[in-house]
């Protein structure tokens, strides 16, 4: 049989590029000896977290328009028109069977090439309210996998896949890891352990409530894992020498970190929405208000709505989260029954859901 060959193309964020990886290590559980190539755009996190994971990856001049007059969408034409070429000689050269699209800005002009040289693509959506990039390409593309229902207002009806999203296979079963977690953080098992994520690159405002919350967390008798993201870590990294208390900027042992969590306060990206359906911690959500279509919201609302979690609007964290967390930790009822209702919308086996689309497509 010939080696089949894989383009995937997503990033910016954690959120697409986790995806992306999640996607190949699984079509390279099915066929071993294909060739994979990734394609990003070139200053941002994918062309470090990519190779990190074993992938080749190439770089394309591209950056998303600002909402205001600026150089950068001055530039956006050229960048455009640049990336375009570049992803034309990229396809041409590497001859891929299928294009996988996770989103992000590079993933644009490469499944828009893709499209007009005949090649299969496969768009993956993460997000209950897609992004303007993906709605682009929908329009050409083979299969659309997505996460939430009632996206057939955005998207060809007919090329709509429900699958839910890719996820880390090492989160499938963090309840078997709970000690190996406690004492990989040197944690106390008589205390419960509040986990606090921003997303891969942080959120401020996360990041400033429980700097002024710090007293009232500990005065619940919880130990904090704290990720601020790089970007915040000088600000912060002086709370490690609390007690209790672990700032760290990134996480990389994710399946540990779930299994020692008790409680999570978290950013409401759609990966990070996926993993904690999976795991069913009880959840107290933060979107951020300031990604596009107010997404992150969206997505809290998808578990909300279900009773699978607790949501606080970024405008209402000083007067009602004290409140809110009180009731989430001193009621055991609560805490037992937004578990179980989380857990019953986790889609476990969606990256084989996805992979059966893309091995569809193979000629």
């Amino acid at each position: 049989m010939r080696k089949l060959k894989f383009i995937l193309s997503g990033g910016g964020t954690g959120g697409h590029i986790y995806p992306a990886i999640a996607i190949a290590n699984e079509l390279k559980s099915r066929f071993p000896d294909a060739e994979f190539l990734f394609v990003g755009a070139q200053d941002k996190m994918e062309m470090q977290k990519v190779p990190q994971s074993g992938y080749a990856i190439e770089g394309l001049w591209i950056a998303g328009l600002q909402r205001k007059l600026t150089l950068q969408n001055a530039m956006f034409p050229l960048k455009l028109v640049s990336s375009l070429l570049k992803s034309r000689q990229i396809i041409k050269k590497f001859k891929p069977d299928v294009v996988i699209g996770t989103g992000g800005f590079a993933s644009g002009p490469l499944l828009q090439t893709a499209n007009t040289l005949n090649i299969p693509t496969v768009i993956q959506e993460q997000n209950s309210y897609p992004g303007i990039t993906n709605k682009l390409l929908s329009k050409k593309a083979n299969a659309i996998c997505v996460a939430y229902e009632n996206l057939e207002q955005f998207f060809p009806k007919n090329k709509i896949v429900f699958t839910g999203n890719p996820v880390r296979q090492d989160i499938l079963d963090v309840d078997s890891k709970r000690s190996e977690a406690l004492s990989y953080f040197n944690l106390d098992e008589n205390k419960k352990t509040l986990l606090v994520i921003g997303g891969s690159l942080g959120a401020r405002r996360i990041n400033q409530l429980i700097a002024k919350e710090i007293d009232f967390l500990r005065n619940n008798n919880l130990q904090i894992i704290w990720q601020c993201g790089n970007l915040y870590m000088a600000d912060y990294k002086q709370f490690s020498d609390v007690e209790n208390v672990q700032v760290v900027s990134f996480i990389d042992r994710m399946d540990l970190i779930y299994a020692s969590a008790d409680f999570v306060i978290s950013r409401a990206g759609a990966s990070s929405v996926s993993e904690l359906c999976l795991v069913g911690k009880p959840t107290i959500f933060i979107p951020s208000p300031n990604v596009a279509e107010d997404h992150q919201t969206k997505n809290a609302k998808a578990i909300v709505d279900k009773n699978g979690a607790l949501l606080i609007k970024e405008s209402d964290l000083d007067e009602k989260f004290e409140s809110v967390f009180n009731k989430l930790i001193h009621d055991e009822n609560l805490q037992k029954g937004l578990s179980e209702n989380m857990k019953k919308l986790a889609k476990p086996n969606a990256t084989k859901d996805i992979v059966e689309q893309i091995v569809k497509l193979i000629k």
